[in-house]
C-alpha cells in the first residue's frame, strides 16, 4: 500500500450503479418507521400522501445530486461540492459529522436492526445481538477491502433480495391478506388532529441515501449518462416499493392496526403464513439492512480518502491499495469507529443525530448547484429539470423539516448541531498544525 494514488476503477456498470441507489435508500426503515407514521396521521390517505410527497421530494434532490454528480465524476460527492463551492472549511464540516456520526451512526445503529432480526430468525438468546452487530460490520467492511467490483456483485446480490423481499411483503398483504379490504384510506378517529409534520422525520429517514453513489462517482463507467439514469431509476423503484407496501400494511392491519404495531412488516407476515411468515420476513430485513451498512461504509470511505488527499484528514487515510484500488485504510477507520459507536450503546440517538445531519448536508450540497451553474461553464450532459425552481423547493422543504425537528427535538437535534459545529475548532487547529497540505 506504498502507493498513495493509483487512481479508481471505473467498473460500476450502469445496473450496479441504480442498486447501489436502492441498496443505499432501503434498509430498516420501510420495514419498521410505517408504524411511527401511522401514529402521527389521521388516515390511510394522509399516511399514502406523505410517502408519495417524500418520494418526490427525493426524486427532485436526485435528479439534483445526478447534475452534481455529472458535474464532478469523481469519489468524494458531496464533500467534493461543498469543498468547492464554499471552501475547505464548508467540506471538512461535512467530512466531520459524516465520519463521527452521519455514516457510522446510521451503520451501527442499522446493524443492529440486523443482529436482532437474525437473532429472531435463528433463535438466538438476546446475548447474541452485540456479537452479531459487530460480526455484520466486520463482515460488510472486509469484504470491500478486495476491490469494487467484488463489492458490487455482493451489493447487487443484497439489493436485489431486498426487493425480492418488499415483492413478497406487498404480495402478501395485498393478495392474500388483504384482499377486499376496504379502508386502506379510511379516516383514523383516535388520531384526529394529529400533527402531519411530525410524520416527516421517519419518512424523511427512510428515503434518505441517495446520496451514496455520488462517492463512488469515480468508479462508475460513463458517469455523465449513468449518474443521472442510476439515481432517476433507482429512485423510482424506491418511491414504487414504498408506497405499494405502506399499501399492504393498512390492507392488512388498518390504520389504527399499523399505529400500534411496533413490528408491521413481522405483524402482516404473521396473519399471512404464521411463524414461517415471520422468519421470512426476518430474513428480509436481515438481509436489507446488511446491505444498507455495505453502502454506507464503502461510500463514507471514498469521502475520507479524498479528505486525506486534500490534506484535510490524515495522509494515510488516502492511500488506496495498489493491486485492488481501494481506500483499505479510510475503510478500515470508518467501520472501526461504527463498531465503537454500536459497543457504546449510544446507536439510537446517533441514528436521530444522524438522519437529520443527512438531510442537512443533502439540503447544502444542492445549494451548491447554484455556484456551479454559475462559474463552471463546463457541459455536464445532464441539467436538472425545472431549474431554479426544483431545487429551490427542495432546499425550502428540508429547511422547514429541519426547523420543525429543532423545535419539536431540540435536545437530539441540537447535540446534531453541537457536533458540527465542534468540527470549526479542530479545523482551525488542524490548520495551524499542517497548514502546508492545505489549499
Amino acid at each position: 500500500m506504498n502507493d498513495t494514488s493509483p487512481g479508481y476503477v471505473r467498473s460500476l456498470r450502469p445496473w450496479d450503479a441504480a442498486l447501489i441507489v436502492v441498496g443505499g435508500v432501503i434498509g430498516g426503515g420501510i420495514f419498521l418507521n410505517p408504524g411511527i407514521v401511522a401514529q402521527r396521521t389521521e388516515s390511510g390517505l394522509a399516511l399514502l400522501l406523505l410517502w408519495v410527497a417524500a418520494g418526490v421530494l427525493t426524486l427532485i434532490g436526485a435528479l439534483c445530486y445526478a447534475e452534481l454528480g455529472a458535474r464532478r465524476p469523481r469519489a468524494g460527492g458531496t464533500y467534493v461540492y461543498l469543498r468547492e463551492a464554499f471552501g475547505p472549511l464548508a467540506g471538512f464540516l461535512f467530512g466531520w459529522t459524516m465520519l463521527l456520526v452521519i455514516y457510522s451512526g446510521s451503520s451501527a445503529a442499522v446493524a443492529t436492526i440486523f443482529a436482532s432480526y437474525a437473532a429472531a430468525l435463528f433463535g438466538l438468546p438476546p446475548a447474541w445481538a452485540l456479537p452479531l452487530t459487530v460480526g455484520a460490520l466486520v463482515f460488510v467492511g472486509g469484504i470491500n477491502l478486495f476491490g469494487i467490483r467484488l463489492g458490487a456483485q455482493i451489493q447487487n446480490l443484497f439489493a436485489l433480495l431486498k426487493l425480492l423481499a418488499v415483492a413478497v411483503l406487498v404480495v402478501c398483504g395485498l393478495f392474500l391478506a388483504g384482499a377486499g379490504h376496504g379502508q386502506v384510506l379510511a379516516i383514523d378517529p383516535a388520531r384526529h388532529g394529529v400533527g402531519f409534520i411530525s410524520a416527516a422525520l421517519p419518512v424523511l429517514f427512510a428515503y434518505s441515501g441517495f446520496t451514496y453513489l455520488n462517492n463512488l462517482a469515480g468508479e462508475v463507467r460513463d458517469p455523465q449518462r449513468t449518474l443521472p439514469r442510476a439515481l432517476t431509476l433507482g429512485m423510482l423503484l424506491v418511491i414504487g416499493a414504498y408506497v405499494l407496501v405502506n399499501v399492504a400494511y393498512l390492507a392488512v392491519l388498518g390504520h389504527a392496526g399499523l399505529a400500534a404495531s411496533t413490528a408491521p412488516a413481522a405483524d402482516v407476515m404473521q396473519q399471512v403464513a404464521g411463524p414461517v411468515g415471520a422468519k421470512v420476513i426476518a430474513l428480509g430485513v436481515a438481509i436489507s439492512t446488511l446491505g444498507f451498512c455495505n453502502i454506507t461504509l464503502v461510500a463514507g470511505a471514498r469521502v475520507l480518502q479524498v479528505m486525506g488527499e486534500d490534506g484535510l484528514f490524515f495522509r494515510a487515510v488516502a492511500r488506496l491499495h495498489p493491486r485492488w484500488r481501494t481506500p483499505n485504510t479510510a475503510l478500515l477507520l470508518l467501520s472501526g469507529w461504527a463498531i465503537v459507536l454500536a459497543l457504546s450503546g449510544s446507536y439510537g440517538q446517533l441514528l436521530d443525530y444522524a438522519t437529520f445531519g443527512d438531510w442537512l448536508a443533502c439540503a447544502v450540497g444542492v445549494g451548491t448547484l447554484f455556484w456551479y451553474r454559475r462559474h463552471d461553464g463546463a457541459s455536464s450532459g445532464f441539467r436538472v429539470p425545472g431549474y431554479p425552481w426544483l431545487p429551490l423547493l427542495f432546499i425550502a422543504a428540508v429547511t422547514v423539516v429541519v426547523l420543525l425537528s429543532l423545535r419539536d427535538n431540540p435536545r437530539n437535534t441540537g447535540i446534531g448541531l453541537l457536533i458540527m459545529a465542534a468540527g470549526v475548532p479542530v479545523y482551525v487547529v488542524w490548520r495551524r498544525l499542517f497548514s502546508r497540505t492545505l489549499p
